[in-house]
């Protein structure tokens, strides 16, 4: 069917924006500007093959798959009633239908599989059953929705606010370019949907949210209402009706009419044009600022020359300004130069708040639990516990994350303002890894001895404690020459009851004891591994962020020292030679002025 086209103005985009970094990097080659060079190679593969992922969230058994199915016009992620996704699934183009597993490693490794057997991996039942530590599934198929990059990403239910899978899905979302938010017309939104939403909306503002199961529920419209009504708050959140049933019956039987009764026109229109489109914006514009910058340094140095051999009278005075400048560009490169000192006092602050945060949050949660615990029976409530426990340590693990995330695109900013260079663009290629699956490095250790007394356990400690208690009594009675008679069976019988209630609360006590110091020990586990991952991304973020702006000042000082060495040059010429260099400069200076306009064009 026609819906699964590429929109024409990404391609536009990407395409001038290719053109233009062509353009520059043969301008580059000319001026021997390898250095220049180097950086927009990168740039030009960015636009070669961009990457736009857009993230499918939302509770167990909203829709979620078959709304990818619906999408991509076949059945790649498998729908069960009864079992929910497990594992997140990425579907992407590829020229041949292929599957792959995504194993627990660093980098990730990838084993094949054959593309009917991704349901043995996703869904929980047997997710992991083939291959151990499996993080995810790509599914890569022909299909030209699909073909401009985009990465679509089916994720487990979010299972409430609280679960290890909600804080799973707000990290996806964190790195996603947009959000689908799928929530079926069964009922309105509920508290923790919109909660979530809520969330999900300040780490990733283009998000749409998806009404599903339109052709199962016929008040599916009121329901659309009510949740208009919900999401005012959340930033006027726009609303697709679709049904995924009838959208994969009409791309089988290629009925338009059918796939417009299914609303999916409406969402893949804002998944080809708002996302993809978007994307290729922002793609082409960091392109065009790339090659704006690298045009006004190659300009630098031939208005240098130019001017040293319009006014040789002059070359002396732009000898000394080029000298000056560098300079400034050698303290630039420096430890000592500011930039530095905000790079390494910032990465060292962040290290001492992320770890401070990160402990605060646990401290908090096992004072929490501790407080549990004292009033309830772990025998009773400890299955209860561990999974409220997981669950919360996932939740304060993402906010941990997410501060790490803000603080350090906030250095960034700082390190970029003191260099004197819009910053934030090497944030982008910073991996921050998702903190929630090292959680599961560590495991609850339940060795609790959880068993209560069984009856005959019961019997035995009470008939001790009634036969020392009567022993007792009537040892006294005897040496004080009264016979108790039954007096001494009823203080047995006493005696009996409350050593029985001492011995269960003596249990319950060591029970409490128990479950406090295996939550501890999961906590110091967490905490440490957690620990180390926060400390080894920040140093990434730090070396990640030297070698860029160092990258930029030894640009600078190549550009420097090529426009002293022109102007030196430009000073011994003739006037002969210098009106045919003053001629040959100009036309360069038009060929790079026009190249520079030309980015900027579509920075803006």
């Amino acid at each position: 069917m026609t819906a699964n086209t590429a929109p024409p103005e990404a391609d536009g985009t990407l395409r001038r924006a290719t053109e233009i970094v062509d353009l520059a990097l043969r301008a580059c080659e000319a001026y021997d500007r390898a250095d220049l060079r180097g950086r927009l190679t990168a740039v030009r593969e960015t636009l070669a093959d961009p990457v736009v992922h857009i993230v499918v969230v939302g509770e167990f058994k909203q829709g979620k798959s078959s709304l990818v199915n619906a999408l991509v016009g076949t059945k790649v992620c498998p729908v069960n009633d009864d079992v929910a996704t497990a594992l997140p699934t990425y579907v992407r183009y590829g020229k041949e239908p292929s599957a792959q597993v995504l194993l627990d490693e660093v980098p990730p490794r990838r084993e094949s599989v054959p593309v009917d057997r991704v349901r043995e991996f996703v869904l929980e039942q047997d997710a992991g059953g083939a291959v151990d530590g499996v993080t995810g599934v790509e599914v890569r198929l022909p299909r030209q929705l699909l073909s401009s990059g985009l990465v679509i990403v089916d994720t487990p239910g979010v299972g409430g606010l609280g679960s290890v899978h909600s804080a799973a899905s707000l990290t996806a979302a964190s790195m996603a370019d947009a959000l689908l938010f799928v929530t079926d017309a069964a009922q309105e939104l509920t508290r923790s949907e919109l909660e979530f939403l809520r969330q999900a909306r300040e780490v990733c503002s283009t998000a749409v949210c998806v009404l599903t199961k339109t052709d199962f529920y016929p008040y599916w419209r009121k329901i659309r209402d009510l949740n208009a009504g919900h999401l005012r708050g959340a930033g006027e959140l726009p609303i697709i009706p679709v049904s995924s049933d009838l959208r994969l019956r009409a791309v089988a039987a290629g009925d338009k009419e059918l796939n417009v009764e299914s609303g999916f026109p409406d969402l893949v229109k804002f998944v080809s044009q708002r996302v993809s489109g978007g994307a290729a914006s922002r793609a082409a514009a960091q392109a065009g600022a790339s090659v704006v910058g690298i045009c006004e340094q190659i300009e630098s140095q031939f208005e240098a020359e130019r001017a040293a051999l319009a006014d040789p009278a002059a070359a002396a005075r732009v000898m000394d300004d080029l000298a000056g400048l560098k300079k400034r560009v050698e303290a630039l490169k420096a430890a000592a130069a500011k930039w530095q000192q905000t790079l390494g006092d910032g990465i060292a602050d962040l290290s001492s708040d992320i770890d401070h945060d990160l402990r605060g949050r646990i401290r908090r949660l096992v004072e929490e639990a501790d407080a549990e615990i004292e009033e309830n029976d772990p025998a009773d409530t400890w299955d209860e516990t561990e999974r409220w426990l997981q669950a919360r340590v996932s939740h304060e693990l993402l906010a941990n994350y997410m501060m790490l995330r803000d603080r350090a695109i906030s250095l960034s900013d700082d390190v970029g303002t003191h260099f004197q260079e819009a910053a934030g663009q090497i944030l982008r290629q910073v991996a921050i890894a998702n903190p929630v699956p090292l959680a599961g490095t560590a495991q609850v250790d339940h060795k609790i001895e959880l068993a209560k007394m069984k009856v005959g356990k019961q019997a035995m400690v009470a008939l001790k404690s009634a036969y020392g208690g009567a022993l007792m009594f009537t040892m006294l009675g005897t040496l004080a020459g009264i016979a108790l008679g039954p007096i001494g069976v009823g203080i047995g019988l006493v005696m009996g009851r409350k050593g029985l209630r001492e011995e269960k609360k003596r249990q319950r006590t060591n029970r409490q004891n128990q479950a406090r110091n295996a939550i501890r020990r999961y906590c110091d586990e967490v905490t440490f591994v957690m620990t180390k991952d926060s400390r080894d991304t920040l140093r990434r973020i730090q070396r990640q962020l030297r070698d860029h702006y160092s990258g930029l000042a030894d640009e600078l000082a190549r550009s420097n020292a090529k426009a002293l060495t022109a102007a030196s040059e430009a000073a011994k010429r003739t006037t002969a030679e210098r009106e045919s260099r003053l001629r040959d400069l100009t036309a360069e200076l038009d060929r790079l002025r026009q190249l520079r306009e030309h980015a900027a064009a579509i920075v803006t």
